[in-house]
């Protein structure tokens, strides 16, 4: 078949040289997907968001290599162009450097799951994330909490990560076939908040709106094999209403 332009295998290039270059002389396609929503989401962590999504676009994983989160966006500081936004401390809400940026650890971090990646480090947050189900998400703190996953293919990978209307999508691309997979959970207990009145005043504010706790099983089915990804926990955060 010279008409392919392939050398002979009596050239050297061997059996394994061979496979490679036929794999990636095929074209890319997307071998895991996923979006998660930027609507209500307040402007600064929005904009940490985006910038830490810039920083995946275009990165590389070779074949059975480890991505890791933290070594590709870098640190979350001025210098860098992020901004100080809000994110939830012990149930809290406070202002630091970054806030935002666990949505695109997240939605990288689903994207590896749909694409049949092994899952090297991944840190569930204290409370439930607002924009995936709860035992989807994965905090990252830098430089300590990383989200770390392995590329498990004969062929590199590469990151697509944009921002199309009010979705953060991040796809990964390899010129090769993916695998056939599907998430399922299984919520084994759910808490709902209590409220709690502070102050005896004739207007009010929600100080807190309260979430709910989980207790979530995280399964991920490939061409048909059955893996428990995760089992996560996440305690109640009660609503607090304050009357002024």
């Amino acid at each position: 078949m010279r008409g392919w332009g392939l050398p002979a295998l009596g050239s050297g290039l061997g059996v394994a040289g061979l496979a490679g270059l036929l794999l990636s002389a095929q074209p890319e396609r997307v071998v895991g997907r996923f979006s998660t929503t930027l609507e209500g989401r307040l402007l600064d962590q929005r904009h940490n968001a985006e910038l830490a999504l810039r920083r995946l676009d275009g990165l590389r994983v070779p074949a059975g290599g480890v991505l890791s989160f933290n070594e590709a966006v870098g640190s979350w500081s001025r210098d860098q162009g992020y901004r100080r936004a809000p994110v939830s401390f012990g149930g809290t809400l406070i202002s630091t450097w970054g806030g935002g940026v666990c949505q695109t650890s997240t939605t990288l971090y689903n994207a590896a799951l749909m694409g049949g990646f092994e899952v090297v480090e991944r840190h569930p947050h204290h409370f439930v994330a607002n924009y995936v189900p709860p035992g989807r998400d994965a905090a990252v703190a830098y430089p300590n909490l990383d989200l770390k996953v392995r590329n498990p293919y004969r062929f590199p990978i590469r990151v697509r990560a944009r921002v199309v209307g009010e979705a953060m999508v991040v796809e990964l691309w390899g010129a090769g076939e993916g695998r056939s997979i599907q998430i399922a959970q299984n919520v084994v207990h759910r808490r709902s908040p209590a409220e709690f009145v502070v102050g005896t005043g004739p207007s009010q504010r929600v100080r807190n709106p309260g979430k709910p706790g989980y207790e979530v099983e995280t399964y991920r089915l490939a061409d048909g094999v059955r893996e428990l990804v995760s089992v996560d926990s996440y305690p109640v955060m009660n609503r607090v209403v304050e009357r002024r």
